[in-house]
């Protein structure tokens, strides 16, 4: 079993990989982060900050840059990466972070990309996720987390969401 964060390097991708970095603390049963990346799509990758305004797609530093983000946040967190079709659309997305979880026996999915707010329409990448039922969906709706006591006694957070 395992706990798995769908991860854009977003305020609200970070907050997810921490809220279940701790309850990783109570489960303890790893944390698997998922980054779904369309190929040669500069605009999407621009949107998301993984590249410069200037900058050429470059496939292996995106998935660098976002090796380096999970690993700030989450040593210990295995991670792992998906590439689709240059203009895939969030359905495709969310159904590949869907089938990964069910793959990779996800009891709960963290689900805090910059889609979460929006998770009940029908074009969010969150929207293909929820609906599969073989594991729970924690929404993180915001990138500031409420505390949680006994969580924090676990493993506190300030450090962890603190930025640049």
């Amino acid at each position: 079993m395992s706990l798995i964060v769908p991860f854009d390097n977003s305020p609200l991708a970070k907050a997810a990989l921490v809220r279940a970095r701790q309850f990783d603390q109570i489960l303890e049963e790893g944390v698997i982060v998922v980054s779904v990346i369309p190929a040669q799509n500069a605009e999407y990758a621009r949107e998301r900050g993984w590249i410069g305004e200037d900058e050429p797609f470059d496939g292996e530093q995106i998935v660098a840059t976002l090796r380096e983000a999970v690993e700030a946040v989450a040593p210990d967190a295995e991670f792992e990466y998906i590439t689709v079709d240059r203009f895939a659309p969030h359905g495709v997305i969310g159904n590949k972070i869907r089938k990964f979880a069910r793959n990779n026996g996800a009891t709960i999915v963290f689900l805090g990309s910059q889609n979460a707010g929006r998770i009940v329409r029908s074009t969010s990448v969150g929207a293909s996720v929820v609906t599969d039922r073989s594991y729970d969906t924690m929404v993180v709706s915001g990138a500031q987390l409420p505390e949680i006591p006994k969580l924090e006694e676990k493993l506190p957070v300030k450090e962890l969401l603190e930025t640049d």
